[in-house]
């Protein structure tokens, strides 16, 4: 649990030292400057950025009741960001599986990624995929078309 706020602590407290010497150096608005951005980023890197994340076995169930995807993710990670980012309101209906809160998520993705944590995986209808493009993610929502 601790884990997963390092990246946004860590950019915070950087980011107030930093902002302290900018201050005491007599350049106040650089200082607030500084210390929105690294306060933005440490926010875009939080969990409070992405959508609830729930235990892979939930996320396995959900997804073969409703068929959508579920994403194992973890915090700091670009990939999962930019998926994220570029998926906007769509993000909120997919499954989100953080691997630093989950050892069986982890397990999931070291098992589909010969034993590496590699972030994203998307795993649609049972089967991985590793830093898909967030348009086919986005498909895998639509329901399917008739023929």
């Amino acid at each position: 649990m601790v884990r997963v706020w390092v990246l946004p602590v860590l950019s915070v407290l950087c980011g107030s030292v930093a902002a302290a010497g900018l201050v005491l150096a007599g350049r106040p608005g650089a200082a607030t400057a500084l210390l929105l951005v690294l306060s933005a980023f440490a926010g875009l890197n939080s969990p409070l950025f992405f959508p609830r994340s729930i235990g892979a076995s939930e996320a396995r169930r959900r997804s073969a009741v409703d068929g959508r995807p579920v994403v194992f993710w973890r915090p700091g990670c670009t990939y999962c960001l930019r998926l994220r980012v570029r998926l906007g309101r769509a993000a909120g209906r997919l499954h989100w599986v953080n691997i630093w809160r989950d050892p069986d998520g982890a397990a999931v993705v070291r098992a589909a990624n010969d034993g590496d944590e590699t972030v994203p995986t998307v795993v649609v209808g049972g089967r991985p995929h590793v830093n898909p493009d967030p348009a086919w993610v986005r498909e895998q929502l639509s329901p399917p078309s008739a023929p």
